[in-house]
C-alpha cells in the first residue's frame, strides 16, 4: 500500500479507524522529512495491512499545532484509535522496521487497560 495525504479534515477519521495507522508530520521544506520519505515509502509497501499517512504540517497548521507538533519530521503510531508511540526525528529502515513490529505485538487489551487507568486517575 503507497502513503495517503491526509488533512485536518479526514486526520482523526484516518487515525481512529481500526488497525495501525502511522501518520509522519513532515515540510516540504525539511531536509530530514526528505530523507525519511522513501524509508516511510518502503515500509508502506513492506505492511500493506496497515495505513500510512502523510500530514503536511504547512498546508495543515491548526491540526499540526492542535498536535503540539515541534519538530519534523515526526512519527506518530495509532492502533485501533489508540496513540501508542510518537517521536521526533527520522528512523533508518531496520528501526522502523522493528518499530512497526513491535505495535503489530502489542496486547491492545494491556493498552486499553493501562488508558482506562490512566484516564480514571486524571
Amino acid at each position: 500500500m503507497a502513503t495517503v495525504d491526509i488533512t485536518e479534515q479526514t486526520f482523526e477519521k484516518t487515525v481512529t479507524a481500526e488497525g495501525i495507522t502511522l501518520v509522519d508530520a513532515w515540510a516540504d521544506w525539511c531536509g530530514p522529512c526528505k530523507r525519511f520519505a522513501p524509508v516511510y515509502e518502503q515500509a508502506s509497501e513492506n505492511h500493506p495491512d496497515a495505513t500510512f499517512a502523510k500530514l503536511d504540517t504547512e498546508a495543515n497548521q491548526g491540526i499540526a499545532a492542535a498536535l503540539e507538533i515541534q519538530s519534523i519530521p515526526t512519527l506518530m503510531i495509532f492502533r485501533d484509535g489508540i496513540l501508542v508511540f510518537r517521536e521526533a526525528g527520522a528512523l533508518p529502515p531496520a528501526a522502523l522496521e522493528d518499530l512497526i513490529g513491535q505495535v503489530k505485538g502489542l496486547d491492545m487489551e494491556e493498552v486499553r487497560r493501562q488508558v482506562a487507568e490512566q484516564n480514571s486517575e486524571s
